[in-house]
């Protein structure tokens, strides 16, 4: 089977039988301008649902202008929406003087940086969807980003942040909270990479410059050294055992921040928490 079978058997597959999707349903597709994001993007206007696309502008220089002509690029060839979220504008600087100011505040100075943008991409994404009347997030998580995820989780000791992990997200239905699909799931990197070259995607494809130094990426040149087939092994087994994961979970539902009125776990979200809001 030749790689392009190969990827869009996994992805039909994927959607048909975990995500389980109405075609009818509007999803907004988060674009980085990268190669996952870049091929579930494809995909999924292959399989005839409606998409539109985001990007967040991280305003990292050269680096996300790249990322965002790519990123227009393929919603032109697509022809599907677009929304740009200029940080700058937005938040009033980039994420790198946004970043600095959390590493700066006590109890945060050894934070990495890939943590810090995590959390107030999330937070981005999740607020901004809301306000184009769409019904589910997709991501290009593929299936090295889930092992790294999984192991990560487990070697903190925190197996039960994992709960809500999946192709399609697990948490409690919320009116503020916008669920979110992982179409390439169970599709390894190496196959997305070559999918997407063989389809001549528009796409970045060096890495951040900002991803230096997390244990992430320490996990990330571990599983570099393993076959798919043992990564398929670590998903197959995280979702053998998810049931005693979940069970791990905090009986506390979602709560809404005090600050900023966004979902949270506890009384005050991480971003506004990070960001000292």
């Amino acid at each position: 089977m030749n790689i392009k079978t190969r990827v869009e058997s996994i992805v039909s597959k994927t959607l048909k039988d975990k995500i389980k999707l109405s075609k009818q349903k509007k999803i907004l597709v988060a674009l980085s301008g990268g190669k996952d994001s870049a091929v579930m993007a494809y995909l999924l206007k292959k399989n005839g649902f409606q998409i539109e696309g985001f990007h967040i502008d991280l305003k990292l220089g050269g680096y996300s202008d790249r990322c965002k002509s790519s990123v227009v690029e393929l919603c032109e060839n697509l022809g599907i929406g677009l929304h740009i979220y200029d940080m700058k504008k937005e938040m009033g600087s980039g994420m790198c003087y946004l970043r600095q100011n959390v590493q700066n505040r006590e109890g945060y100075k050894g934070v990495k940086n890939c943590a810090v943008c995590g959390v107030i991409k999330k937070w981005i994404i999740n607020r901004e969807s809301r306000k184009f009347k769409i019904d589910f997030v997709a991501t290009g998580h593929n299936l090295d980003d889930e092992c790294q995820t999984f192991l990560l989780n487990i070697f903190k000791g925190s197996p039960e942040l994992s709960a809500n992990s999946g192709a399609i997200t697990r948490n409690v239905s919320d009116k503020k909270f916008i669920p979110r699909i992982k179409p390439l799931f169970y599709v390894p990197e190496d196959m997305v990479r070559e999918y997407a070259k063989k389809m001549k995607l528009p796409f970045v494809p060096e890495k951040c410059p900002c991803a230096l130094d997390s244990y992430r990426i320490q996990i990330r040149e571990f599983l570099n050294t393993l076959d798919n087939k043992k990564k398929e092994n670590i998903i197959k087994n995280f979702e053998r055992i998810y049931p005693k994961i979940a069970g791990m979970k905090s009986g506390v539902g979602i709560q809404y921040c005090e600050k900023c009125g966004e979902p949270s776990r506890g009384k005050v979200c991480k971003m506004c928490e990070m960001v000292g809001y």
